[in-house]
């Protein structure tokens, strides 16, 4: 089901040697204690090159520091349009006069996962009246490090948002497409689920279906420019919630799961997390 988590283990067996013993996740033996934070130390040319980046603006900001991943590596049905996310950063943007907003993606080919957006959706992005910050294609490290820059990091579901948590930042996931979020860090979120009648979502395994959108594009209905205008007053005040710091980690959680649990219909065993973070809240 998941090739390259078959050849990372593949390859950790020829090349790695246990000295002592060989154990799994959940076994006695190393005292594995669950829902632990998981934190990534960046390399400090990378925080340095970060704040050059931030630094090279004209004002200081008034609105506090946003970085939007407009899409990850998958199918770009699974993405909000380019037009979606314009009417997104104009909610933001007034909402938070002076926010900074640093764009986060790979347009670059090669042999590492590539952003979905084509070429020209980045260009009609970088050319809002927000001016916001071209970080894509710049070195991995070097955007972890914008990201940690940053009071929050705003994206549909994508691994890079549990990158996003390892570094500190709150991930405002515009929540939907095939996956729920299943990965806590003991870093405050939101996830903004969408309306299960009207944008059906969660498919996990199964194909999304997909409706024609704003752009003539296909598009999964939870990412549709219909959805995003009915949510958009909540993306704006979780924003808020997170941009002042009165969201708690606690009520993350408690919210996240409540919601999702009614999302599901109410069934708790078509939900999981990393390390079961889920069972004391359903």
């Amino acid at each position: 089901m998941f090739p390259g988590l078959r050849d990372y283990y593949l390859t950790s067996d020829r090349l790695l040697t246990a000295t002592r013993a060989r154990t799994y996740v959940g076994s006695p033996l190393p005292g594995y204690v669950s829902h632990q934070q998981l934190r990534l130390e960046l390399p400090e040319p990378a925080r340095t090159a970060a704040a050059r980046r931030f630094d090279s603006r004209p004002e200081p900001s008034g609105g506090g520091r946003i970085a939007v991943m407009p899409a990850g590596s998958g199918d770009r049905s699974l993405y909000p349009s380019a037009g979606s996310w314009l009417v997104i950063l104009d909610a933001l943007t007034d909402a938070f006069p002076g926010v900074e907003i640093a764009l986060i993606g790979k347009l670059r080919r090669d042999t590492r996962t590539t952003t979905s957006l084509a070429g020209a959706e980045l260009a009609e992005l970088l050319a809002h009246r927000s001016r916001p910050l071209d970080c894509f294609d710049v070195e991995l490290a070097e955007q972890l490090a914008v990201v940690e820059a940053c009071d929050l990091f705003l994206a549909p579901h994508t691994g890079f948002g549990m990158a996003a948590l390892a570094v500190g930042t709150p991930w405002l996931a515009l929540s939907g497409g095939r996956w729920f979020e299943y990965f806590f860090n003991r870093v405050p979120f939101r996830s903004i689920i969408p309306d299960p009648e009207r944008y059906p979502s969660f498919t996990q395994f199964a194909p999304a279906a997909v409706v024609d959108d704003d752009d003539g594009g296909a598009r999964t209905p939870s990412m549709s420019a219909t959805r995003v205008h009915d949510d958009l007053d909540r993306i704006v005040a979780a924003a808020r919630e997170l941009l002042d710091g009165s969201l708690t980690y606690e009520r993350s959680l408690c919210e996240y799961f409540t919601a999702l649990l009614a999302a599901r219909g109410g069934d708790a065993s078509a939900i999981w997390s990393i390390d079961g973070v889920h069972l004391g809240y359903i």
